[in-house]
């Protein structure tokens, strides 16, 4: 199973935010900038997270973006399953084409199992266990940039 790039995108933010020091609130360009995407993206996976619970935005002087506590203990599984939404692996019902194999096919049974087997496999990892022991400086030294030449 691969993610969106929506998705994708939404993890990065939010290990992001998961690093940010005590009162630091970082905008929206300064997060897409550190993650490496468009501001415009960023904006939408910002108001989408938002509207889940898992950050704060407050826009004006002193504004930015931060992880509630929801976000901060989110688990992986559960907002990948939200932002990636509970549709089928593959298509059977498509209006446009669907499968003339669908009244007998073990296949999209078989999907189901490890799209759920996936998100299973998530379930138990936090916002926190995704940014905690080495991986912490790893995401905040991507957000400095590169060491400076001597």
């Amino acid at each position: 199973m691969r993610l969106t790039k929506f998705t994708d995108l939404a993890l990065r933010v939010v290990m992001r935010l998961a690093v940010t020091d005590e009162g630091e609130v970082p905008t929206s360009r300064e997060v897409a900038e550190s993650v490496a995407a468009p501001y415009t993206h960023v904006s939408k996976v910002v108001s989408r997270l938002q509207h889940m619970g898992v950050l704060e935005a407050r826009r004006g002087r002193g504004g930015g973006l931060e992880l509630t506590s929801r976000g901060r203990e989110a688990s992986v599984g559960w907002l990948v399953r939200r932002l990636e939404g509970t549709g089928d692996v593959v298509g059977c019902e498509d209006p446009s084409a669907p499968c003339p194999l669908r009244g007998a096919c073990r296949l999209r049974a078989a999907l189901y199992e490890a799209q759920e087997a996936f998100y299973a496999a998530l379930d138990p990892l936090t916002v926190r266990d995704l940014v905690g022991g080495p991986a912490g400086p790893v995401v905040l030294r991507l957000l400095t940039g590169p060491p400076s030449p001597a």
